[in-house]
């Protein structure tokens, strides 16, 4: 169980709730989701006290208990999270300026959307931007799961295609042609020019 995605897990309960509901039968439906209700409140007041115990008793144990992915994102389950989800996705960003560079936190929408900024685009061809994007909103949702999303702002989209300005082709050369006895073929790259061929 450990090894399993906690959403996922989440996904196959609302799952389960859905047949229920499409069923038909009320009664069997309203018992399912009290049933689910009741044990996620079960775990939830263990958990609680769990914390209560390990935060009187040994601080250090609260840090391994929150680094670990499952109990984290239970303990975000219940509300219980330690961690203000504030320092949390710092935390996330300061470990990923390492590979993305500066990106600060500019602050959380009503929807619960974290909006960052990078400071520097990344350079190099255009996976390189989208790559970075996809590592630093990963590692933002993987410390804060309860975020309903990440806005990364600072990412310049990719570099048109060649071109001279005007949206003509450009003519590129390329090695010889067996067709052109061993001259240089020119090539056009971009959109063909109006009217041309």
């Amino acid at each position: 169980m450990a090894a399993r995605n906690l959403r996922q897990v989440g996904d196959r309960v609302e799952a389960l709730l859905g047949e229920f509901r499409e069923a038909g039968d009320p009664a069997s439906t309203e018992r399912a989701e009290e049933l689910v209700r009741l044990l996620v409140e079960l775990y939830g007041s263990g958990l609680e006290r769990l914390m209560e115990l390990v935060t009187e008793k040994v601080g250090a144990l609260v840090d391994r208990i929150v680094e670990d992915q499952l109990l984290a994102s239970l303990l975000v389950l219940h509300g219980l999270h330690p961690v203000p989800v504030e320092r949390r996705v710092n935390d996330a960003l300061e470990k990923a300026r390492k590979y993305a560079g500066p990106v600060n936190l500019l602050g959380f929408d009503d929807q619960g959307v974290a909006h960052l900024e990078l400071e520097h685009s990344p350079q190099g061809c255009p996976s390189t931007a989208i790559t970075v994007k996809n590592a630093v909103e990963k590692a933002v949702l993987d410390a804060a799961p309860e975020l309903a999303g990440v806005v990364l702002e600072g990412i310049v989209a990719p570099a048109p295609a060649p071109g001279n300005g005007n949206g003509n082709a450009v003519p590129v050369s390329i090695g010889p042609s067996p067709r052109a006895q061993g001259k240089v073929v020119p090539v056009s790259i971009g959109p063909r020019p109006e009217g041309g061929r």
